[in-house]
């Protein structure tokens, strides 16, 4: 079954506070420039799902990883304050992977186009 329209709203709701909390209360320069791309809140709203990215290689990301996590309660308690909900959903910051999966496939179909044209030119000879 899909998500509700409640379900969903929450969801970006929280998407943008958290962006917003990021961006604005945050002093950690270990987050570095990070994005949420989606939040997923469990149907009991026990706990919600972050994904996010950041700009820069691998090993940034898994230092802006550990960050958030370290900011994680008081992210949350900024969002309690926000959100006009019973219970704030407890956070699990995740690497969004999308990204790099779309990257890897670039990369495929760049490398085939290369090969291809390095086969054809050696054919010509």
């Amino acid at each position: 079954m899909g998500k509700s329209i409640k379900q969903k709203r929450l969801e970006g709701t929280i998407r943008k506070n958290i962006s917003d909390i990021i961006q604005f209360g945050l002093k950690d320069p270990n987050v570095g420039f990070v994005t949420i791309t989606d939040v997923h809140v469990s149907n009991d709203h026990s706990f919600a799902k972050v994904f996010v990215t950041f700009l820069g290689k691998d090993a940034r990301a898994q230092a802006g990883l550990k960050a958030l996590n370290r900011a994680k309660g008081f992210i949350r308690s900024e969002l309690s304050q926000r959100l006009d909900i019973r219970r704030t959903p407890d956070l699990i910051f995740v690497l969004d992977e999308t990204e790099m999966k779309a990257r890897h496939i670039d990369e495929i179909i760049h490398n085939l186009h290369v090969d291809e044209e390095t086969e054809s030119s050696e054919e010509e000879v």
